[in-house]
């Protein structure tokens, strides 16, 4: 079969053939309709997370697939073969950009039927992850302001629509070109980065979801009201720069989680809208993984075997 693999840290990854995996016990060989690429990937593939995420090279890219179960392993029960599935694997064992995956049995969702099997592949780290944000971290509430960086991005759109649901009001950074669209998803304001320094726009900020990191969490601190919070998604944020300023800030290191996956596709059943920038056939996944590495695309970035 073919799939995407890193061989080295550093290297750009490349699509290659490898052997067809076979499912063991407990496992489900999975037919790849999509999977779907994230900055995780990235970081992982240049070698900036071996502390967390240590690799064996090759390493097939991704995380994020869904597909049709095509073998089951022994002991495996509760899934047959031809069910639709969602998964994420273990960043460490990868697998997803592939023609076919094998996953802990455990692991799977139902995928939702409302939408293309290969899109919902987007769902899995990155609506997910907004989830997170919004209702155990944050416990966004009606009335309240959260601001939204990188709206347009795979993890920022879900958030707006996300937070919108439950009436919060949501102002969120943006390039002009990407402006209408976070508009439809439900944002209040949009504010223009490349234009317009956003501590200039806004204030009494409830939350702030900060997925771009650097100078832009220093300078969320300065639109929170005493006691806001932040939730920084790239690295941990400066605890005591935060608590010295009356503010509360939080890491979001999103873990696999089949219950909240399974939260998030019934959602996907109804009004969750996936935002997908492209969807690219597997031979092609390089320039996609390059795309995605340049930092602009809007939404998911998806890879169809």
């Amino acid at each position: 079969m073919k799939a995407l693999q890193f061989t080295a840290y550093g290297d750009r990854p490349v699509v290659t053939e490898i052997p067809d995996p076979v499912p063991g016990p407990g496992e489900v060989l999975v037919r790849v309709a999509g999977a779907a690429l994230n900055p995780l990937d990235i970081k992982i593939g240049a070698g900036h997370v071996q502390e967390f995420f240590p690799v064996t090279f090759p390493l097939t890219v991704g995380t994020d697939l869904a597909g049709t179960v095509e073998r089951l392993g022994s002991g495996v029960t509760g899934w047959s073969v031809g069910d639709t599935v969602l998964t994420r694997t273990d960043p460490t064992a990868g697998g997803a950009v592939a023609d076919y995956a094998v996953v802990p049995a455990t692991s799977l969702v139902p995928a939702p039927t409302t939408i293309s099997l290969a899109e919902a592949a987007g769902l899995a780290t990155a609506a997910a992850t907004a989830w997170q944000a919004v209702h155990e971290i944050a416990e966004l509430k009606a009335g309240q302001k959260v601001l939204v960086h990188a709206g347009a991005g795979g993890v920022g759109s879900f958030v707006i629509q996300l937070a919108r649901r439950v009436g919060a009001h949501v102002v969120t950074t943006v390039s002009e070109a990407a402006a209408e669209l976070v508009r439809k998803l439900g944002a209040d304001e949009t504010i223009d980065y490349t234009s317009v320094d956003f501590r200039t726009a806004v204030c009494d900020v409830d939350v702030v979801v900060d997925s771009v990191g650097g100078e832009t969490e220093a300078r969320s601190l300065d639109v929170l009201k005493p006691g806001g919070l932040l939730v920084s998604l790239p690295v941990p944020p400066d605890f005591d720069r935060a608590a010295a300023r009356g503010l509360r800030a939080e890491f979001l290191f999103h873990a696999s989680d089949t219950e909240r996956l399974t939260k998030v596709v019934a959602l996907a059943s109804e009004d969750l809208d996936i935002v997908v920038d492209r969807v690219v056939p597997l031979g092609n996944a390089v320039e996609a993984f390059d795309h995605l590495a340049d930092g602009h695309a809007k939404g998911k970035v998806i890879v169809q075997p």
